[in-house]
């Protein structure tokens, strides 16, 4: 899996312009270059070895190495030359006593036939292999133009919210996923969407895709987030309705909303881990005070959604997270420390951050990353500054505008709250796993 240049995850992917056919990827240079380096090596070895080992003989298998790489036509062209050069070897006299009277040696001819025979089967591999690499390039060019329509970029900056993204498949050939991140600016405030359909494959997708539609639908019309989160409800429900008894899906997520002219964050977490607050070099867990159930099980669980407030004043920045970055391991079987990670990175831009949150989940994995891994950082930026590469990154000390003075809403709001969620059963637990 590749690190991503600096810009984000959503820039890594790189699309063929539209209306042009998907370009396959080219071949690595060593694999283009081994049927000259096999001549070379029996080149090599032929004046060194005696008339009853004649090792020309491994031309034989010429054709089939260059359909690793090559095409038909090429395959077509290395077996005559390698006909060509075994009746060379054959008939030219060396220090091993060759004479022209082995050009027509039986052995020699069985090995042009089976030369020739062999080059018509490389030819039809190459032909497949072809095919192959084709259909395998359109399916990655519909998977990546299928990502960009279900996870759309999000906008760099939403009214005074920063945003950035980092997303990663599990299955690195399709490129895309169940987790799913959306931000949108209404007349409520910003609102952001992060969450992680239980199970994987097209299903996966598939619901991911219904809930960011019902989400974005219901982001401008609903006046709060538990109407939001009971609108995702009715809306994966019907869904569930319509699949299999053994294929129910439900969704964890977190709903935040950043409203402009109040210094606070209101979030509602159904059943998701809790985001990260970072804040003047601190880091803490957004905790829920009242966890609601995650998407399509309000009904079985019983509850309602809960709204909890924390502060967000401008500088502040709030990173949600899918569980596939705190559940990476390492070869002992720890799990991702993504709290204390994070503390040794306050002083760095959003960008920035992800970047080093995406190299340190390969290196602590052993480039093993095997779930789906979606990030997203929204900042309050300070009151006063303009938008740059630079006016995100964290400050010591006081802040401009109201970021600089009275804390002393932080108890009446519970930042801090430690409380763990009590709500989930066994059942969810169980049923994710």
């Amino acid at each position: 899996m590749r690190i991503p240049r600096r810009g984000g995850a959503d820039r890594q992917r790189r699309t063929e312009p539209v209306g042009t056919e998907p370009r396959v990827p080219a071949q690595p240079v060593w694999i283009r270059w081994l049927p000259a380096i096999y001549v070379a090596t029996i080149l090599a070895l032929e004046p060194i070895t005696p008339v009853q080992w004649p090792v020309s003989f491994l031309l034989i298998a010429l054709p089939v190495v260059a359909a690793y790489a090559h095409g038909p036509a090429f395959v077509a062209t290395v077996t005559v030359l390698a006909v060509v050069f075994e009746g060379v070897l054959a008939g030219t006299p060396c220090c091993a006593g060759r004479d022209v009277g082995y050009l027509w040696e039986r052995h020699y001819v069985a090995t042009y036939f089976s030369t020739a025979l062999v080059g018509m089967l490389g030819a039809v591999l190459a032909a497949h292999r072809t095919r192959r690499e084709r259909t395998l390039a359109t399916v990655r060019s519909v998977a990546e133009t299928a990502q960009r329509v279900l996870l759309r970029p999000v906008p760099h900056l939403l009214g005074r919210i920063s945003i950035e993204t980092l997303y990663l498949s599990a299955a690195a050939e399709a490129r895309i996923g169940g987790d799913l991140f959306e931000a949108m600016s209404t007349a409520h405030g910003v609102r952001l969407l992060i969450g992680d359909v239980r199970g994987k494959g097209l299903l996966a997708v598939e619901t991911a895709a219904a809930t960011l539609a019902a989400f974005r639908e219901a982001a401008y019309d609903e006046p709060d987030l538990p109407a939001i989160a009971r609108r995702l409800e009715r809306s994966m429900s019907r869904r569930a309705a319509q699949l299999p008894s053994s294929d129910e899906r439900f969704i964890t997520t977190v709903l935040a909303e950043i409203p402009g002219d109040e210094p606070v964050v209101r979030i509602v977490n159904c059943g998701h881990p809790p985001p990260l607050l970072i804040d003047q070099g601190r880091v803490s867990e957004l905790a829920p005070g009242d966890p609601s159930p995650p998407i399509n099980l309000g009904v079985l669980l019983g509850g309602d959604y809960h709204v909890d407030v924390e502060p967000f004043r401008p500088g502040d920045r709030l990173l949600l997270y899918t569980d596939g970055v705190t559940e990476t391991r390492d070869r002992t079987g720890a799990f991702y420390p993504l709290t204390q990670r994070v503390r040794d990175w306050t002083a760095l831009a959003p960008r920035e951050l992800l970047n080093h949150l995406h190299r340190d989940l390969i290196a602590y994995s052993g480039a093993a990353l095997d779930d789906d891994i979606a990030v997203l950082v929204a900042q309050r930026l300070p009151d006063g500054e303009e938008p740059g590469p630079h006016t995100d990154r964290a400050r010591d000390g006081s802040k401009g505008g109201s970021g600089g003075s009275d804390r002393g809403g932080t108890a009446a709001l519970g930042r801090h709250r430690r409380r763990r969620p009590r709500y989930l059963p066994q059942i969810v637990r169980y049923a994710w796993r």
